[in-house]
């Protein structure tokens, strides 16, 4: 059975959890790593269960209390983030004060200062989208735009090496049949792509990479993986 790296990554978190789960039956008090995997966990369930985001993120905040954890965890898992399948697409889950009774006060040895919030970029491209699902879609700001949901059509090409050109943690809804125009901007830093869904799972700039993803895509039956949307080849290309 082939999985992409998205499943493997949700694999591996359902084992942290069922691990955490464990321990917490055997009167183990857990770790960090041990308590954000099941936060994170109980978000990616919820979705499955068909649970709506408010929803899954509130039954998160409500798994783990201060006198299941070590001490010292509340005050640094202050705030989980977990991108899960809700019903109507990918969305970014934010659990904040997962864990509750943290002490450590903003300018506390150790304690954990937010970054201030990324601002919202111009848009290099914009991709007219046409959501030809039965059901809403919605995209993260941060997903290779390239590998959203199959049933977008959209000129793939065009999109390959970007994102959203929307605040980090935010996400763009495309309603069932709507046509939307959306702003993209490319994916910064090492511009690696694991994951999401595996049409590209390294470098983006590497040679020949946008052509096998296209390819692959298009195998795959991902609409605007040929042609963009609303044209056609001209004779001769």
């Amino acid at each position: 059975m082939r999985l992409t790296p998205t499943e493997r990554d949700r694999l591996l978190l359902f084992g942290a959890a069922e691990l955490a789960r464990a321990r917490r039956a055997r009167g183990l008090r857990l770790n960090v790593p041990e308590a954000t995997a099941l936060i994170a966990d109980t978000v990616c369930e919820a979705a499955r269960d068909g649970a709506r985001l408010a929803e899954a993120i509130e039954r998160a905040r409500s798994v783990l209390g201060p006198d299941d954890v070590l001490p010292g965890v509340a005050d640094v898992v202050t705030e989980v983030h977990v991108e899960a399948v809700f019903d109507d697409g990918s969305r970014l889950a934010v659990v904040s004060d997962p864990v509750g009774g943290g002490s450590l006060g903003p300018d506390a040895p150790g304690a954990l200062r937010p970054a201030p919030p990324t601002p919202e970029r111009e848009p290099v491209v914009t991709v007219a989208v046409r959501n030809t699902a039965a059901v809403p879609v919605s995209v993260t700001s941060h997903f290779h735009f390239f590998e959203a949901n199959p049933r977008l059509d959209f000129d793939r090409a065009a999109a390959y090496g970007m994102r959203l050109a929307v605040p980090a943690g935010s996400s763009l809804r495309f309603g069932p049949g709507e046509r939307v125009e959306a702003g993209l901007v490319p994916i910064g830093g090492g511009r690696v792509a694991i994951g999401f869904a595996g049409l590209v799972d390294g470098p983006l700039d590497a040679p020949g990479a946008k052509a096998e993803a296209l390819r692959r895509a298009a195998a795959c039956g991902y609409l605007g993986a040929g042609a963009p949307l609303d044209e056609t080849p001209e004779e001769g290309e």
